[in-house]
């Protein structure tokens, strides 16, 4: 562990209180400005019609992502130095959100999308946002030559940024994820000394909080593609610029446990597609959230139980930090223990949702097979 964990957060909170300040900021406008990007939306024609795999019952504007950009762009001029780094992580915002805006708009085919996410994500690797060092667990410290690190760092951001879109498919749950992980990156960031990391993942989890407001059941508004993608680009990048770049030995554990719920998500359904031969490029309802539907869950109840497990696997990432159960190479009992009942929390919601999903199925060797006119069949 690093020093600085062995600070409080709240000590280390009162020597950044723009942490907060910026958060707050990014939730007024964001609540502000919602309703006047809908309506504008909706004069505009881009809305989301019933039918298909759409769930909503009545048309619904999607441009919600234009009052995300603004209440991170406007709280991040505020509070973070004006440095080469936030300019490489705003234009590459910027760029993120206009392709998911035309997309939103006239529909862009899929090599379009991701040339234009591949261009938003190369933006911060010209300012100098990419991983150039990476502590690998029992090797240590190790330099990572551009010719890796960038390309890393931009299949890295593009890779979160669908992630986080194919989970846009309920209403709330791509935003309250994204607040989840946005708070539980400003923690971590504010302990590893990173200032203007936890100041624009607060800023990520005001902008979300204040979406939702507007966005949960039932939603009178979409983020659509330019929300999704621009939240995924910033979560992508700010874990790289606060999380990835540090000494920390388990510095990779924290995103990939924080982001756990949308990797599963998209691996799974990637997965799936492979094995039937589909395009992974084509929607289908084979996300976690439609199973959750098929099984009887309504819209609000499965938003709220993926809410909890990315909790579970966010409070698994906090103890991971915070609870000194290895300090100085000695492992010692209650902090172990502590962490480790954390830990199974965040194990057993996994195991829970695999169950009632039936993601995974174990036959039984001794069960005789049936035939299609098996009565035992019919009725199962």
């Amino acid at each position: 562990m690093l020093g600085t964990a062995q600070h409080s957060v709240v000590e280390v909170l009162g020597d950044h209180l723009s942490v907060v300040w910026g958060a707050l900021v990014a939730f007024v406008v964001v609540v502000l400005l919602t309703p006047a990007v809908g309506g504008m939306a909706r004069l505009l024609g881009v809305v989301d019609a019933p039918g298909g795999r759409r769930l909503n019952r009545s048309p619904v504007p999607r441009l919600g992502g234009l009052a995300l950009f603004l209440g991170i762009f406007v709280p991040a001029l505020a509070f973070l130095p004006f440095s080469r780094d936030t300019r490489g992580l705003l234009l590459g915002a910027a760029v993120a959100v206009t392709v998911g805006a035309i997309d939103d708009f006239r529909g862009l085919r899929w090599f379009e999308k991701l040339g234009g996410q591949v261009l938003a994500a190369a933006v911060p690797t010209w300012f100098g946002v990419w991983v150039d060092r990476f502590t690998f667990p029992f090797l240590g410290i190790h330099a990572l030559p551009a010719s890796v690190g960038v390309p890393l760092t931009i299949i890295w951001i593009v890779a979160i940024m669908n992630m986080v879109n194919f989970l846009d498919g309920l209403d709330g749950l791509a935003a309250g994820v994204a607040a989840i992980a946005g708070l539980t990156f400003a923690v971590i960031a504010l302990s590893l000394a990173k200032p203007d990391a936890a100041i624009l993942s607060a800023i990520v989890f005001g902008a979300c909080v204040g979406f939702l407001r507007h966005n949960f059941y039932p939603a009178r508004i979409f983020m659509g593609d330019s929300g999704a993608l621009l939240l995924g680009f910033v979560l992508a990048t700010v874990s790289v610029q606060g999380l990835l770049k540090t000494a920390a030995t388990v510095a990779l554990l924290f995103p990939l446990l924080v982001l756990a719920v949308p990797i599963v998500d998209t691996t799974f359904v990637v997965a799936r597609r492979l094995k039937h031969g589909e395009s992974v490029f084509e929607a289908d309802q084979a996300h976690l959230h439609y199973r959750f539907l098929r099984r009887g869950f309504s819209e609000p109840r499965a938003a709220v139980t993926i809410w909890l497990w990315c909790l579970s696997l966010a409070a698994a990432a906090l103890a991971t930090r915070f609870i000194p159960f290895r300090a100085h190479g000695v492992w010692h009992l209650w902090p172990t223990l502590g962490a480790g009942a954390i830990a199974l929390v965040g194990v057993g919601f996994s195991i829970y949702v695999v169950y009632v999903l039936e993601i995974v199925k174990v036959r039984n060797p001794y069960q005789r097979r049936r035939t299609p006119d098996d009565p035992l069949r019919k009725s199962a």
